[in-house]
């Protein structure tokens, strides 16, 4: 009788497992445990936590043109670095950057960009096939994600571009210093 329980029991979990991965669209097992969730910025993600921050839209596909903004700490230096690349081809690559620049921000500034993204979501990174896409595509690099949860979003639409607006003006700080 216990061999039966036993093999029953043995049979219920596999069964359960087998349930599981199929309702989370094929995730592992390891993406349901705790932890493996979305982060809050500011709250799961702290400001230390920020090694780098990508930001890149297509402002057009014919003639392809896209722009990137990128956050990052170097050598205990916050960086911020924009790039745009235009061209007749596709893919773009380094050889099409038209306008390019590198501006080390005081410690407000990044405080700024931190308060920017304050309230996102960051959360395991996905495959994004569709051909078109203007963006924005937005990735978080912190202490922690172990290469998984990197996608970020913001809290809303009226916080990306104020967002925008302030890599703009950093990007005009940075060009008129040149």
């Amino acid at each position: 009788m216990s061999g039966f329980r036993y093999g029953m029991i043995a049979t219920v979990l596999l069964f359960s497992a087998c349930f599981l991965l199929g309702c989370t669209g094929g995730s592992s097992l390891s993406d349901l445990l705790p932890g493996n969730g979305p982060k809050t910025v500011g709250t799961d993600v702290k400001m230390p936590d920020i090694t780098e921050f990508y930001f890149t839209y297509s402002s057009s596909t014919y003639p392809p043109e896209f722009q990137r903004y990128r956050f990052l700490e170097k050598n205990g230096a916050h960086l911020f670095h924009h790039e745009k690349r235009e061209g007749n081809h596709w893919p773009l690559t380094e050889k099409d950057i038209t306008v390019t620049g590198t501006k080390e921000l005081s410690q407000a500034e990044w405080q700024q960009f931190f308060n920017y993204l304050k309230k996102g979501k960051v959360e395991k990174r996905k495959e994004h096939l569709e051909d078109g896409g203007r963006g924005p595509w937005m990735f978080l690099y912190w202490k922690g994600d172990k290469g998984k949860i990197q996608e970020y979003s913001f809290p809303s639409w009226d916080a990306q571009k104020s967002f925008e607006e302030f890599c703009i003006m950093l990007k005009n700080e940075q060009l008129k210093q040149q």
